[in-house]
C-alpha cells in the first residue's frame, strides 16, 4: 500500500516552513523589553564624529627653587673652566627641573570659524594647545577663555568651513535615555563609548553650580571635554568627570548640561569672564520631619538657616527659617536647586522669590548682589607696584619694597612675581631682578614697572628682545622672542 503524493509532501511542507520561520527570526534585530529596538550608533558617529577633536595641551614645568649662578664643577686649572666662563652667558640649568607637562583631553567645535568647547582643567595653565581634528590636521589653538568653577573652557583655531555639531536641550532628556560619547581615551582618538542617562540634576562636592548629568557612558582620562550626544546627534552635554576609587572607570560619569556650557561660553567671550548671581543665605535640605514643622505641604524648597547681615536677602526681607520654594519663576524642589539657579541670574537683577513663612506663603523682591569665588581672594600685593599681568614676554614684575632693597642689597631693577611663556622657557623665575632691558641696541636701566610695560609695548610679535637678569650676586642677559 503506497502514501498519497499530498500526505507525504505534507512533513517536508511544514519542516521547510518552519526552518523559514526560525530564519526570519534569528534575522530580526536584537529587541529589548516591550518591542523597543536597540539603537543603531553608526549613523550617528559618521555624521557627528569630524566635530569632535582631539586636545593636546602643554604646561610649564614646576618652576625650580631660585639659586646663585654656579659654573660646573670644574677646577679653574681646566682649560674648560675658563670657556665656560667667557662663552657661555646664560642662565644655567638646575637640579630638579622636571620636563614640561602634558595633558590629554576632547573638544568639539561648535561653529565652522573654529571655536572649541572644552574642559577648563584641559588648557588650565596651558602655554601651548595643538587641537587635531578627525582628518589628522593640527592647529594651535588661542584660550578665548576659562571658567574653573563650571569647568568649561572655550578655545579658538584659526580656520574655516569646519564641521561642527548640533546643540540639543538637557531638559528634554530621559533617564534612561540613550546616550553616547566621542572622545579620545588615554590618547585614542575617536573613541566611541554608550550608554544611558543615569540621573538629573546631580550636585557634586564643591559644585553645586551645575546640575551634572549623570550616566554609565565610560568615560576615562581622555574624554575630558568630549561631547554627550542623545540619539539625535544632538549634544546634550560636556563630558567632565567620573566617580572612581581606582582612578579609572567605575560606571558613574558626570557630564555638565551643554546649555549650562553655552551660557558660560557666551559670557567668555563677551566679557573674558562670568558672572553669577548671589543672594547672601545659608540653606540646608528640607526633610519630611522639617516640613511639618514648618507648615509646608510637603518636603520640599530651601529652608534658609542663616542670612548675611545687609546682604542681597536681607535687603529684600527674607529672614531666618524662611523656606524659599520659588526663585524667579523656577520651582526650588531641593536645597540643590538654589544656589545654581541664583548663580545664573545675573548680578543686579530684581527677582520674585516666594517663600514659607509661619505656614504660609508670601512674595518677596530681591535684588541680587554678584558672587566672588573665595579661592579668587587674594591678599593685597606687598611687592609694590606690580604690573598685574604677565605681557608679551610673560613677565610679572614688581618695584621692590624699601624692606627689600635693604634686606636684599637692591639698588636698581624689578623683582620677578611670576613668570610665563618666553620668560619661563628661558628659566627666569619669581625673585629674580630684571635689571635693564636692551632694544634697537639700546638698554635701558629699569626702576620703574611703566617704564618695563612701555618698552614691551612697542614690541612687534616675534621681536628678539634681551632682558639683563639678577640672581644671587650673578647676572645674565637672557634674549626673550615676543609672543602675540
Amino acid at each position: 500500500m503506497s502514501l498519497d503524493p499530498r500526505l507525504r509532501a505534507a512533513p517536508t511542507s511544514a519542516l521547510v516552513f518552519l526552518i523559514g520561520l526560525l530564519l526570519m527570526l534569528v534575522a530580526q534585530p536584537t529587541r529589548a523589553v516591550d518591542g523597543v529596538v536597540l539603537p543603531d550608533f553608526t549613523r550617528l558617529v559618521a555624521s557627528q564624529g569630524a566635530a569632535v577633536v582631539n586636545i593636546s595641551a602643554t604646561q610649564a614645568a614646576a618652576q625650580p627653587q631660585k639659586q646663585p649662578f654656579r659654573l660646573p664643577e670644574l677646577d679653574e686649572s681646566d682649560p674648560m673652566f675658563e670657556f665656560f666662563r667667557k662663552f657661555i652667558p646664560r642662565m644655567p640649568e638646575y637640579p630638579g627641573a622636571e620636563p614640561d607637562d602634558k595633558s590629554l583631553g576632547s573638544g568639539f567645535i561648535i561653529s565652522a570659524d573654529g571655536y572649541i568647547l572644552t574642559n577648563a582643567h584641559v588648557v588650565e595653565a596651558a602655554e601651548s594647545i595643538v587641537v587635531r581634528l578627525a582628518d589628522k590636521r593640527e592647529f594651535d589653538a588661542t584660550v578665548i577663555g576659562a571658567d574653573a568653577r563650571s569647568d568649561v573652557a572655550l578655545i579658538r583655531i584659526e580656520a574655516k568651513a569646519l564641521p561642527h555639531v548640533v546643540l540639543g536641550d538637557p531638559e528634554a532628556l530621559a533617564v534612561g535615555e540613550w546616550v553616547l560619547a566621542i572622545g579620545s581615551p588615554f590618547g585614542f582618538e575617536q573613541s566611541v563609548t554608550a550608554g544611558i542617562v543615569s540621573a538629573k540634576g546631580r550636585s557634586l562636592p564643591d559644585e553645586n553650580f551645575v546640575p551634572f548629568i549623570q550616566t554609565d557612558v565610560a568615560i576615562n582620562p581622555g574624554n575630558s571635554g568630549g561631547p554627550l550626544f542623545n540619539l539625535r546627534g544632538e549634544v546634550v552635554g560636556i563630558n567632565s568627570q567620573i566617580y572612581s576609587r581606582t582612578g579609572g572607570f567605575m560606571g558613574l560619569s558626570f557630564a555638565i548640561p551643554i546649555d549650562v556650557a553655552m551660557d558660560v561660553q557666551q559670557q567668555l567671550r563677551e566679557k573674558g569672564r562670568v558672572e553669577r548671581g548671589r543672594i547672601g543665605v545659608s540653606i540646608q535640605e528640607v526633610t519630611r520631619d522639617l516640613a511639618d514643622s514648618f507648615g509646608l505641604p510637603r518636603p520640599a524648597g530651601a529652608l534658609v538657616s542663616s542670612v548675611e547681615a545687609g546682604g542681597p536677602a536681607a535687603l529684600g526681607g527674607i529672614v531666618q527659617g524662611d523656606v524659599i520654594v520659588r526663585f524667579n519663576e523656577r520651582s526650588i524642589e531641593s536645597s540643590a536647586d538654589l544656589p545654581r539657579i541664583v548663580a545664573a541670574a545675573r548680578p543686579g537683577s530684581k527677582v520674585e522669590v516666594t517663600i514659607y513663612r509661619d505656614g504660609a506663603p508670601r512674595a518677596l523682591s530681591v535684588t541680587l548682589g554678584e558672587w566672588r569665588d573665595p579661592e579668587e581672594e587674594v591678599e593685597p600685593e606687598t611687592l609694590g607696584s606690580a604690573a598685574g599681568a604677565t605681557n608679551r614676554l610673560g613677565l610679572e614684575l614688581a618695584a621692590p619694597t624699601a624692606q627689600q632693597r635693604r634686606e636684599r642689597s637692591i639698588t636698581h631693577g624689578l623683582l620677578v612675581q611670576r613668570a610665563e611663556g618666553p620668560a619661563a622657557r628661558a628659566e627666569i623665575v619669581a625673585g629674580d631682578l630684571v635689571l635693564a632691558i636692551v632694544t634697537e641696541g639700546r638698554q635701558l636701566a629699569l626702576d620703574r614697572v611703566e617704564d618695563f610695560e612701555r618698552a614691551v609695548a612697542a614690541l612687534q610679535p616675534g621681536q628678539q628682545v634681551t632682558v639683563l637678569v639678577g640672581r644671587g650676586e650673578a647676572s645674565s642677559y637672557v634674549s626673550l622672542r615676543a609672543e602675540k
